[in-house]
């Protein structure tokens, strides 16, 4: 991703995001049943590197396979780039933790730009106390190994009903988490700070108390006429 990309993308918001990709027919970007433990903790930018679950098997799954070095959770945990997101699909199961705390200072620690699981994290009170955009389902408090077990690193997989790829741009607020398709990342970073602009602008016109007719969407003239003299006033 290109480092202007990722500086637009910081300034706009996922629900913009997802009135883009709609313009372009993708309706299914947004990671669905996901919310951040830390509303607070900042807007998450970064390319998706994937860890895949699979439903544990007991017999392959006791507390000892995480003695080995290679074993994927872990394994994904220490080569997750920096600046990367890492995503999970625990197919929409919190039943079992996907990760706890540890991990994700782990994470944290190491760079990367933030955690994305459609399932859940143990240890939530911890990981909201982070300074880190990390986002599940809801609190677990099972180990990952009664459910869930690790199978895969950066492949193509499933996050809360949405298609992530290795490589893809993921956005997160404090509503929720996008997923941008790697091709379309630069444009849609451009048209989204050209829609924020116009969607603040027409804020402060329906605060003062201004219709909504003619203003938003612009179909009058004089809206065209304010909102350039708005923009040049306020630089953007």
């Amino acid at each position: 991703m290109k480092p202007e990309t990722r500086e637009k993308l910081r300034t706009v918001s996922v629900a913009t995001l997802c009135t883009a990709l709609f313009k372009r027919g993708l309706r299914n970007q947004f990671i669905q049943d996901v919310r951040p433990l830390n509303p607070g903790a900042g807007t998450m930018v970064g390319e998706a590197f994937t860890l895949r679950y699979i439903p544990a098997r007991e017999d392959l799954n006791p507390l000892s396979v995480f003695q080995d070095r290679a074993h994927p959770q872990r394994k994904a945990v220490e080569e997750c780039p920096p600046d990367a997101v890492m995503v999970i699909d625990s197919r929409k199961d919190p039943r079992a933790a996907s990760a706890g705390g540890i991990l994700v200072s782990r994470l944290m620690k190491r760079g990367v730009a933030g955690v994305v699981t459609d399932g859940g994290f143990r240890d939530s009170p911890e990981i909201a106390q982070l300074p880190f955009p990390a986002y599940h389902n809801r609190p677990s408090s099972p180990t990952n190994l009664t459910l869930h077990q690790a199978i895969d690193i950066n492949g193509p997989i499933g996050c809360g009903d949405v298609a992530v790829f290795p490589g893809d741009v993921v956005v997160g607020d404090a509503e929720g988490v996008i997923v941008i398709p790697a091709h379309l990342a630069d444009e849609v970073a451009a048209e989204a700070v050209e829609m924020t602009a116009f969607e603040d602008f027409v804020t402060e016109e329906v605060l003062k108390g201004r219709s909504i007719l003619g203003l938003y969407p612009a179909t009058e003239e004089q809206t065209k006429v304010d909102f350039a003299a708005w923009r040049k006033a306020n630089g953007r």
